[in-house]
């Protein structure tokens, strides 16, 4: 069996805030919570197989620079979905932006950028 993808880690603002969203945009359960590293707080939100680890430190977060331009940063979190109208309705209603519409071989894609400036493709396959 080739490897598969189980979860991420990354750090965010306010991971309760965050889940909530998740919850509501994306139908994900949040699987477990608890004490993290450096006094911090760990939200594991998603399926029974695959989830985002939201790290939230005890103590202020610094936004970082433009990933894009960052060794080891994170560029962009893409989740397939069936119905991406849908869904860009949704994220709207959440109060973020659809920005980079396209139509591509072999589906559609859009991105937003969460409250955190955490950037989030959303693809539809045909």
């Amino acid at each position: 069996m080739p490897a598969q993808l189980e979860h991420a880690n990354f750090t965010v603002s306010d991971a309760h805030k965050t889940a909530l969203w998740m919850q509501t945009l994306f139908g994900w359960d949040v699987r477990w919570q608890g004490p993290a590293i450096d006094g911090g707080l760990s939200l594991h939100i998603g399926t029974d197989t695959q989830y985002l680890a939201l790290y939230q430190p005890r103590t202020a977060v610094v936004k970082g620079n433009n990933s894009y331009n960052t060794t080891g940063g994170l560029n962009h979190i893409a989740l397939v979905v069936d119905d991406i109208d849908d869904l860009e309705t949704k994220v709207t209603a959440a109060g973020f932006s659809a920005i980079n519409h396209a139509d591509y071989s072999p589906g559609r894609r859009f991105y937003f950028h969460d409250h955190d400036g955490i950037e989030y493709e959303i693809v539809q396959y045909d």
